[in-house]
């Protein structure tokens, strides 16, 4: 892969979003659709519109965001949900401290453009889980599925985990290795039309994913330096 950014899309079912998240990418960003077990179409609609798509059968979250690291070779590395809840012309700003060097992860906090964009569960869910981790010392206001890093360092954190947990145990990883982290605000809009969220679309996703995120809390304790 020639590309200069590499953006790994994590992707289930989401045929009705790709199309506007792929074209939306700004130029010099090569998509890695990580498709881990979709039936509408998804992939043959992802090469479609130029992506690299890479199979992940194992189920989870943490998973496919793993098979994508491994598959992208860019040096600087973001990952983005492909349900088109998020702008892909907003990467750059979330790109720039990295690059620049006075970053080592930059992280999204999301900023609803709408009630529907995020429901009440899942919203108080991720301040109750943000605020643990601000207790740890980790600056963070929300556990964003939205990221950017370098491929190389990232990989070497460990992360283990393989389901929801994915994006609190890098956020742990990270504090604990010194990491820089900053959080930049974006946009965080409903999915698109025909596709479903596996986490916040309903209270028993969100359950999930807070049990998910529990038992990284509780083992993110030895989490070594």
């Amino acid at each position: 892969m020639n590309a200069t950014i590499a953006v790994v899309l994590p992707c289930l079912d989401e045929a009705a979003a790709l199309p506007a998240v792929l074209t939306g990418l700004p130029p010099g960003y090569r998509a890695v659709v990580v498709d881990n077990g979709s039936t509408d179409g998804s992939p043959e609609i992802a090469a479609r519109y130029g992506a690299r798509v890479v199979p992940e059968p194992r189920r989870g979250y943490g998973a496919a965001v793993h098979t994508g690291l491994l598959a992208a070779e860019a040096d600087l590395v973001c990952v983005l949900d492909a349900d088109g809840s998020f702008d892909p012309g907003e990467l750059p700003s979330l790109v720039a401290p990295v690059a620049e060097g006075w970053a080592d992860l930059s992280v999204g906090r999301r900023r609803p453009v709408s009630a529907d964009a995020w429901p009440w569960h899942a919203r108080a869910g991720n301040a109750l889980v943000a605020a643990l981790l601000r207790r740890r010392g980790v600056p963070v206001r929300d556990i964003s599925p939205v990221r950017v890093a370098r491929r190389e360092p990232l990989l070497r954190l460990g992360v283990a985990d393989r389901a929801f947990g994915y994006p609190l145990e890098l956020l742990l990883r990270a504090a604990a290795h010194g990491w820089r982290i900053v959080e930049r605000d974006v946009r965080y809009a409903p999915r698109a039309v025909g596709t479903r969220s596996k986490v916040s679309g309903s209270l028993r996703g969100t359950l999930r994913a807070t049990r998910d995120f529990a038992s990284v809390l509780r083992d993110g304790a030895g989490v070594a330096r």
